[in-house]
């Protein structure tokens, strides 16, 4: 079962765990072994909680503050996934999640997007950082134009074919309180899952 904020799991073993990371407080660990043993890795993203870097946002930041991070665009019309900036505003109210709001009405046509968070990778293993796909749902019907960046990575093959544009996230832990940057080396899982996807 993949690792959710009511069911937290190890980043190492994925076995079910109650500690975090006290400096981060985004990844979870089922003990000081584990965590020392994917220290190498971790610290690359670990980010203090309560000062944030380009990779974490602060919940006391101001309200109309806004903090890029960088996600996955696949354009409609171009062969190939690429990165840009994306603004997210810090969380107004606290009660709704602690998550920022990304801000990417502008790279739909209609202004609108649905979302969902992709938490397993290739062969169905769970995401340290799951990604947030956005995606046009009406692209279909409005006929609009195989996502031609999309078509690329799967080589073809998605039994599905993706219509619109498509703009990827990626949280910062599975807690899902934050972004992280995400790379072109996400785009391994996010291939599986358009391969996947029926």
């Amino acid at each position: 079962m993949p690792p959710t904020p009511d069911n937290p799991r190890c980043a190492v073993c994925y076995e079910p765990t109650s500690y975090w990371c006290s400096r981060c407080q985004q990844v979870w660990y089922c003990s000081a072994d584990h965590l020392q043993s994917d220290w190498p890795l971790h610290k690359k993203n670990c980010r203090p909680a309560l000062s944030p870097g380009p990779h974490h946002f602060a919940v006391s930041a101001s309200p109309n503050q806004t903090i890029s991070v960088t996600a996955i665009y696949f354009p409609i019309n171009e062969e190939k996934p690429r990165l840009v900036s994306i603004e997210c505003l810090p969380p107004s109210d606290l009660s709704m999640g602690p998550c920022p709001s990304p801000i990417i009405q502008g790279w739909f046509p209609n202004g609108r997007s649905c979302s969902l968070t992709l938490t397993q990778g290739l062969n169905q293993e769970p995401l340290r950082f799951p990604l947030q796909v956005h995606y046009d749902a009406e692209a279909l019907s409005r006929s609009t134009p195989i996502n031609r960046s999309v078509y690329r990575i799967t080589s073809g093959q998605a039994p599905r074919q993706w219509h619109g544009a498509v703009v990827v996230l990626k949280y910062s832990g599975s807690r899902r309180q934050s972004y992280a940057d995400a790379s072109l080396n996400d785009l391994p899982a996010l291939s599986a899952y358009f391969l996947g996807y029926n």
